[in-house]
């Protein structure tokens, strides 16, 4: 039986928090750049991000074993979408690799974090690990990942942090102007304690004026400067890559917690733990919400979570939008950084986390295209029913492409990274969201290939009407011979004449055939059915001849 752990004793030694934020790109120009962001973004000049090269294709000195491990935890197939082909693969073994389709970049200039959790409070600082720029090739998409530690924190502050960091813009405002739910104060910091940009969330009327006039939130000030030099899709500053934002506000966190005996946590405290993104700190628990009846069944995952010597003694907790793994301080498999469970969280369980958020971000964007397309569609302009037919069939390879290289359903055959990624795509209803963008793209498609059809059974018409017409000419002339009026014999300017004169009447019988097909098809259709009589056919003749009648 558990007891309860004094306020004084529930600190937090080592905490790690990994932020992965999915945006979603602009569509490049069709000049041969249509899908590599990276190359455009890479070639940008005075901009903060350098190219990664990852640890496989660098000094192999500088190949851990972490690295190693984390490697060897996923199948083959997503082995080659992590880290690309080897140089045995490669035509030339000097070329860079080339293969995955993950390309990253990273920030090096950003060194600490500075938060002011509510008015009042004492700033707490973290350490920036490392800030980096996911790409992927064939997706408008760009997740950005943000990884913190700090030691020593309380456990309420560190609830604080997941609550309240992570947020684009704030959700509302107090009485005072200040932003709801959001830190009150965020400030990024270099390397010499200097800060490079600051959260704004007190410019309610930025915020306001943003949404008022273009229907789309704005987004935190400290944020953007991140981002640069990716600019706000509707924002007036100017840049050749844009993004928007995909779904809510509150950004996906993986968090890990490294605690002095965890096991004397009460199960309120397991809850706000494991809900911290969505409870907040100082309201009372929701006893009767069906996460906080069913927590332990819905999002834990307690393989490894054994009251014993030997350990290792790890809770993990994934509500799809948060995994988060607490664990003994004392136990030095948990806090190794190179063999242990501090290394599968920074490696193994970052790329599961990873891969699941980028599925579901992925379907949300191809849905999206979608219902840009239809919104854009006039069916009465020749262009935009071209261009739309051009982006559904543009969006349905790119979603086969996605399906055959980055849709998984499994990662690994170890059991419990596979349990895992289960969990967090359950939770996140990605095969469910798969499913309905495989419909809906398929609905697009095939209302494409019926009206290709439909266009194709009309043409077909209007060329059977034609040959029918043309064959009773050709008959007729067969029959009598072609020479029924000698027209060759005359002078040269008389046969000239007759040959354009016959050639006229011939184009306006064609051209008259062709825009009346359809009431000739109509009027064959007549003759062929037995059950009409001489007058129908003859009013069917008429509705050919007359202009008035319609078809």
């Amino acid at each position: 039986m558990s007891t309860e752990m004094p306020d004084a004793d529930k600190q937090v030694e080592l905490f790690h928090g990994s932020l992965i934020w999915p945006l979603q790109l602009e569509p490049l120009a069709a000049d041969g750049t249509e899908g590599r962001h990276w190359e455009v973004f890479g070639a940008m000049e005075g901009q903060p991000w350098t190219r990664v090269d990852d640890e496989f294709t660098a000094d192999p000195a500088q190949f851990k074993e972490r690295h190693y491990r984390e490697f060897v935890s996923f199948l083959p197939y997503v082995q080659r979408f992590l880290y690309g082909e080897g140089r045995s693969r490669r035509l030339n073994p000097d070329d860079p690799p080339g293969d995955s389709p993950v390309h990253v970049y990273r920030r090096k200039d950003v060194a600490g974090l500075r938060l002011t959790l509510q008015p009042g409070d004492e700033p707490v600082e973290l350490h920036v690990v490392h800030l980096d720029l996911y790409f992927f090739h064939d997706l408008d998409l760009a997740l950005l990942n943000i990884e913190v530690r700090g030691d020593h924190l309380p456990l309420a502050t560190v609830r604080e942090i997941l609550f309240r960091f992570g947020r684009a813009y704030p959700s509302g405002w107090d009485e005072a102007g200040r932003g709801l739910h959001n830190v009150h104060l965020a400030e990024w910091l270099d390397a010499d304690g200097q800060v490079i940009a600051v959260s704004d969330a007190e410019r309610r009327s930025k915020y306001l004026e943003y949404v008022c006039e273009h229907r789309s939130p704005c987004i935190s000030e400290h944020w953007a400067c991140i981002l640069q030099p990716l600019v706000l899709a509707h924002s007036d500053e100017p840049g050749e890559l844009r993004y928007r934002l995909i779904e809510y506000h509150r950004m996906p966190v993986m968090a890990y917690l490294a605690i002095t005996e965890p096991r004397r946590l009460t199960r309120e405290e397991w809850v706000r733990i494991g809900l911290a993104t969505v409870l907040h700190p100082t309201e009372p628990l929701p006893v009767n919400e069906p996460a906080v009846q069913e927590f332990e069944t819905r999002y834990c995952q307690d393989r490894y979570w054994q009251d014993s010597e030997s350990g290792p003694n790890t809770r993990f907790i994934c509500t799809g939008n948060v995994l988060t793994v607490v664990g003994n301080v004392r136990d030095g498999f948990f806090v190794d950084a190179e063999r242990g469970v501090l290394a599968q969280f920074r490696h193994q369980y970052f790329v599961v986390f990873l891969i699941a958020h980028l599925h579901r971000a992925a379907l949300l964007v191809f849905s999206e295209v979608l219902v840009d397309a239809v919104n854009d569609l006039d069916i009465r302009n020749d262009s935009s029913v071209r261009r739309f037919k051009q982006r559904i069939r543009a969006n349905f390879e790119t979603f086969l492409r996605f399906t055959h290289r980055y849709w998984f359903h499994e990662l690994s055959e170890r059991p419990h990274v596979q349990a895992l990624f289960r969990l967090c795509s359950n939770h996140l209803h990605n095969d469910a969201l798969y499913d309905e963008v495989r419909d809906e793209i398929r609905e697009m498609s095939q209302y494409l290939d019926s009206d290709s059809q439909r266009r194709q059974s009309n043409t077909v018409v209007r060329l059977t009407v034609i040959t029918i017409l043309g064959l009773i000419a050709t008959v007729t002339t067969g029959y009598f011979g072609m020479n029924i009026i000698a027209f060759g014999t005359g002078p040269i300017g008389e046969r000239v004449a007759h040959g354009l004169i016959a050639t006229l009447i011939f184009i306006a019988l064609v051209l008259f055939a062709v825009a009346r097909s359809k009431r000739l098809a109509n009027f064959l259709e007549a003759i062929a059915d037995e059950k009409l009589g001489l007058r129908d056919k003859l009013r069917a003749l008429a509705g050919v001849v007359l202009p008035g009648r319609r078809e």
